[in-house]
């Protein structure tokens, strides 16, 4: 795509013009590498992302969305795939599949205390290990896998969610942020009730 944004793309709350063939290659790129095997990281390597991880996970179980939000890039993706491990979003279902816009959306929609699926609001705790990290060779991002089980409690029921993250982080003048988090639960491709929560 030409770097040019043309006109009717320019405005990012109703276009995501980021999202084309070479956003999607890029994407299946790196969430190759995420399956990867690793070398061994430093201590410091991984006590710095496991620093970062925790944070993110207590802005979420505290309710702290527009907090958390600000750790996304502009071109940012928040993908729940139905395929373990991924598969392909440009032609399978997704739980989520959400660009900045998106993400923008969803956290203004938890905000405003009125969204049906979320009365009353889901309380989560989430407990994160087996953190890895390693940099993407093409591009110097910092790639980080680990294993995630987050508790709901919500309208008297507790539901429990394993799986693994992935994450993609950007170095920046403020720190990491999330270029992609990918949420892989254990039991993706099964139903589910409500995934209104945040992963």
């Amino acid at each position: 795509m030409s770097s040019r944004i043309p006109a009717e793309y320019a405005d990012t709350s109703s276009w995501s013009y980021h999202v084309d063939q070479q956003y999607y290659a890029e994407l299946a790129r790196q969430c190759a590498l995420l399956r990867e095997d690793w070398p061994s990281a430093g201590t410091d390597e991984i006590v710095g992302v496991q620093s970062f991880l925790t944070r993110e996970a207590r802005l979420i179980d505290e309710g702290r969305f527009n907090d958390w939000l600000e750790h996304f890039t502009d071109d940012c993706l928040y993908w729940v795939p139905v395929t373990a491990g991924g598969g392909d979003p440009a032609v399978e279902v997704s739980h989520a599949f959400d660009d900045r816009r998106r993400l923008t959306d969803r956290v203004y929609w938890l905000r405003t205390g009125l969204a049906f699926s979320q009365i009353p609001a889901s309380r989560t705790r989430r407990v994160i290990g087996n953190v890895e990290t390693t940099v993407d060779p093409a591009t110097g991002e910092q790639l980080v896998r680990s294993n995630v089980v987050v508790h709901e409690f919500r309208a008297g029921v507790t539901k429990t969610y394993p799986g693994w993250y992935g994450h993609v982080l950007r170095a920046t003048e403020d720190g990491w942020r999330i270029k992609l988090k990918q949420i892989n639960l254990l039991d993706s491709d099964q139903i589910h009730e409500n995934l209104t929560l945040v992963f």
